[in-house]
């Protein structure tokens, strides 16, 4: 497992270099990106920004930005990915046609999404034990689109990032899943346990109701 610091734009060739289990750090241009907002450009056939499609990195986030008092730019006040899986639905879609690289966001994606990744070279990786509250130096809020039509929760915002991080890859252009290793992992030992301490694998729990 290595240690990676990455700019955007990112190469197709350092994002293959990525494999489940390396730490990654991101600086440069980010959008984000929620469920209203793959809705709103794939089931209703509005278009993504041009700012928007510059940007190969996207962050599943809905971060409460406010615009300061007497003060032009906006102000991040929480920042804490979501859970990607959430929008498997439209994942293999965004990852193509937005050219995407990376993608953060909390928990995993499905298999559509991880077989775009691998024709696309993209990875997702996750947050790695951080509180959000220490990422605020790490970002800063240069614009926002669809605020109007979205609400401040949804729109597509912009970022530039400094150093944001630590990530771990839990999906790599080699079709390898962090979350789904773990699963067979604990799948292994359960079985284990349960056979140690004389408990059929069959059995159920208690019902209390």
């Amino acid at each position: 497992m290595a240690e990676y610091h990455l700019e955007t734009p990112f190469s197709e060739e350092e994002i293959r270099k990525l494999r489940i289990g390396d730490t990654v750090y991101v600086s440069g241009k980010a959008f984000t990106c929620r469920s209203r907002l793959h809705r709103w450009i794939f089931d209703e056939e509005h278009i993504l920004q041009e700012e928007a499609l510059k940007r190969d990195l996207l962050i599943h986030v809905g971060p409460i930005v406010l615009a300061g008092e007497n003060d032009p730019e906006w102000n991040l006040v929480s920042f804490m990915p979501t859970s990607s899986i959430r929008f498997e639905k439209w994942g293999a879609r965004s990852v193509r046609a937005w050219g995407l690289r990376m993608i953060i966001g909390k928990t995993t994606m499905g298999e559509k999404t991880m077989e775009a990744m691998r024709e696309a070279g993209c990875v997702h990786v996750s947050p790695q034990s951080v509180s959000p509250n220490l990422w605020h130096d790490s970002i800063r809020i240069t614009g926002v689109d669809n605020l109007s039509d979205l609400g401040s929760i949804e729109a597509t915002w912009y970022m530039d990032l400094t150093e944001l991080g630590p990530f771990v890859v839990d999906m790599d252009t080699e079709g390898n899943n962090l979350y789904r290793n773990h699963e067979a992992e604990v799948d292994r030992r359960r079985a284990a346990a349960l056979a140690k301490l004389g408990i059929p694998e069959d059995f159920e729990y208690t019902k209390l109701y």
